[in-house]
């Protein structure tokens, strides 16, 4: 049972398809047949029923998948424990991040770590923070530098790198614009646009609002920051934006009960081993931690 047949086999079952999976691992669609069948035959069992156009694991696939991920996570891990023996800082680094992260936090952290280790080649997925954590507790990532979830992520390792307040805009022709005293009652009276209810922001809105009472009126739901930015500039509803992201489009709202602000930083799972590119890359975003 080869490593390529059980990477094979894990890409078609995450995406339902033989021709994604192809395209995810830079081979050919005949090619990703050649390992499925290959390990049925090995096993001597089927591991996908083709319903029409559809993909779908049988029993024995749905009973292989976690085994599969297990294995290629351990070899995974061994092919890191033999380069970090070098003490070389090379071969591949996979980490997620947030577009917001990506775009305010990042870049500067990024040049820096291109510069010193030219060796390293990065794997750098832009999702949302809920996936990056799933996708660090399953060993696909070894990186998630991203909104830090609320609570302890144990068995995680979170490590809070920057504060990033939030703050309540408007574009400046919303009806609340130009209003002196404003209340978090007179904002449930209006719509507004925000993150999916699966984020770590939605949630730190909501229960602001629930501690006292009161409805979020949501109209629309994006987890682009940007999008949510133009959508409340041309007068949509009122939102939540890190307020490092406010400019002459949007209008804080001054709100005495809002005083709320998300922690950023690096999500990793102590029981996998880190690469030294890894390591590397945790120390340089610790040293720009006041940044």
């Amino acid at each position: 049972m080869d490593t390529p047949a059980l990477k094979a086999f894990v890409m078609v079952a995450e995406h339902r398809s033989f021709s994604i999976a192809a395209e995810k691992l830079f081979i050919t669609q005949p090619a990703i047949s050649k390992r499925i069948a290959g390990l049925e035959q090995e096993l001597n069992c089927q591991l996908f029923d083709r319903i029409g156009r559809q993909v779908v694991l049988t029993e024995a696939g749905i009973a292989l998948l976690p085994r599969a991920n297990n294995i290629l996570r351990q070899v995974e891990e061994t092919r890191r424990a033999m380069t970090n023996l070098s003490g070389e800082v090379s071969g591949a680094l996979s980490m997620g991040t947030s577009h917001h992260v990506g775009l305010h936090r990042l870049p500067i952290v990024l040049r820096q770590f291109t510069t010193q280790y030219p060796n390293v080649e990065m794997d750098l997925k832009f999702i949302d923070s809920e996936q990056a954590y799933d996708l660090v507790m399953q060993g696909k990532l070894e990186l998630g530098i991203v909104t830090l979830p609320l609570t302890d992520p144990s068995p995680l390792k979170a490590l809070p790198i920057w504060d990033d307040p939030l703050s309540i805009v408007v574009g400046e022709d919303h009806p609340l614009a130009n209003k002196a005293k404003l209340s978090l009652q007179d904002l449930s009276s209006y719509t507004a646009i925000l993150p999916s209810e699966t984020t770590f922001t939605r949630r730190l809105v909501e229960t602001l609002f629930d501690e006292q009472g009161l409805l979020v009126n949501v109209s629309i739901s994006t987890n682009y920051l940007e999008t949510i930015k133009m959508m409340v500039s041309i007068g949509l509803g009122w939102s939540v934006l890190p307020t490092i992201m406010i400019d002459k489009d949007i209008k804080q709202l001054v709100i005495p009960d809002f005083k709320v602000k998300r922690s950023l930083g690096v999500l990793y799972h102590p029981g996998h081993s880190l690469s030294n590119a890894a390591k590397a890359m945790l120390e340089l975003i610790e040293n720009n931690k006041s940044k």
